[in-house]
């Protein structure tokens, strides 16, 4: 056996020893309510495709789950969800204020760490006197956080500038870290004068405070969709949050961008709010997740419920063109408005708008002289509507130089209604 070895077995047993504290068994009451909407800037999510080397200790080990300090950070409700308000309160969490500066002269703090299976959530703050904005955020770029056993990537980030333009206060997620990690280092870009630094910030982690409490097991469920498959591997729902994963081979997944946002996680009958999601490309298929607030402590019932998803239909449309019409036309059950046709230099272009949905497919114009497919989609922009609702519009290339008669649509991708449920069994 060698060093390695030693260390994570007699750490596995110390770990075996710890009992959890009383107070925890409460930790997820309340935790399908939903908080009120905030002025929040949300920066996209960040998934690398990274194959990761996996450190498998034993079978049966548990993960070290949730830290538990009996302290309260303060000042960040406006950037956490329930779930974290929940456990903030209960103290389940490491106070850090670990400080370091920006080339700018902004001040960076790391508040703390909330950690479990499913990932850890860094607080931070970003101050600075002189007067902060939107753009501070861009220019502190977190990485990965690393440490013993540990290369965790960042997932998301969420932050709120002060009413004075003064701080930022935000809350970022990472993949989990391992329970073995004493010390945590954030990697971090710091882009100041159009210059690019990678910099580095370590700080204290005591994983030998943490416990475990979650729910894991296999689904190893698939469902059929228009255009492929869709398989549920497994479930992991911890404190923090709650986590679908699986596999697609799904041919037009991505040309409806929101597919993802139509699974639904339902507990006890009610849903459980999704908090992001994710995929990552692979030669057979993609690799996906689905994350959702935690599950009620009292769990009687969970199902999965593919609600909507990317769709394909088959349509043989053959809309007669006039320029001076600005009507909207039903296409498969979905609104289309030609808003403009015009012969430009570049060739023919013919403005739409649709429901935000929709992707044409097979699309070209018919001439006196013959069809014409499309050559590109140029300048797409959404569109809000009197009642509310979004219209994607965009301009569609054709070259020719001929004034058309029709324009022909073989099909559409779009978000399509399946409601096919999954019971995921509750031990």
């Amino acid at each position: 056996m060698n060093d390695i070895e030693k260390q994570l077995n007699e750490e596995k047993r110390r770990l075996s020893t710890i009992t959890a504290p009383e107070e925890l068994e409460a930790r997820l009451k309340k935790a399908l309510h939903s908080a009120p909407p905030k002025r929040l800037k949300r920066s996209p999510l960040l998934k690398l495709a990274i194959i990761s080397l996996i450190f498998i200790v034993a079978t049966g080990y548990q993960f070290n789950a949730l830290a538990y300090y009996g302290k309260k950070l303060f000042g960040f409700d406006e950037v956490m969800s329930w779930t974290l308000k929940e456990l903030n309160d209960k103290g389940m969490g490491q106070v850090i204020e670990k400080k370091t500066a920006l080339d700018d002269g902004t001040d960076l703090t790391i508040n703390g760490v909330i950690t479990d299976s499913n990932q850890l959530v860094m607080y931070y703050t970003l101050c600075n006197q002189n007067g902060l904005d939107d753009d501070t955020s861009d220019l502190f770029q977190p990485s990965a956080i690393t440490g013993f056993l540990t290369d965790s990537n960042v997932e998301s980030n969420i932050f709120m500038l002060s009413d004075d333009g003064t701080e930022i206060k935000g809350t970022m997620s990472f993949e989990p870290v391992s329970p073995f990690s004493k010390k945590l280092t954030l990697h971090y870009w710091d882009m100041n004068k159009e210059q690019m630094k990678e910099k580095t910030i370590s700080f204290p982690y005591k994983p030998n405070k943490a416990m475990q409490v979650e729910l894991k097991q296999k689904i190893n469920k698939t469902i059929k969709v228009d255009k492929g498959t869709i398989s549920f591997d497994s479930i992991t729902a911890s404190p923090t949050l709650t986590v679908i994963k699986g596999k697609m081979n799904v041919e037009n997944f991505d040309r409806v961008h929101t597919s993802l946002d139509g699974i639904e996680l339902i507990a006890n009958g009610s849903p459980v709010q999704m908090v992001g999601g994710g995929y990552q490309s692979a030669l057979l298929g993609s690799k996906f997740d689905v994350r959702f607030e935690a599950l009620p402590k009292k769990l009687d019932s969970l199902e999965l419920v593919v609600k909507h998803f990317a769709g394909y239909k088959i349509l043989g449309e053959k809309i007669k063109l006039d320029s001076s019409k600005n009507e909207p036309v039903t296409i498969g059950g979905k609104e289309m408005i030609i808003q403009e046709v015009k012969l430009t230099s570049e060739g023919l272009e013919i403005t739409i708008a649709t429901d935000d949905d929709v992707m044409l497919d097979g699309v070209s114009i018919e001439t006196k002289s013959g069809n014409v497919p499309l050559s590109t989609t140029m300048n797409q922009t959404e569109a809000e509507q009197e009642d509310g609702s979004i219209m994607k519009v965009r301009t569609l290339l054709f070259k020719s130089k001929t004034e058309p008669e029709s324009l022909l649509i073989e099909g559409m991708h779009y978000m399509k209604r399946y409601d096919q449920k999954i019971e995921i069994p509750v031990k």
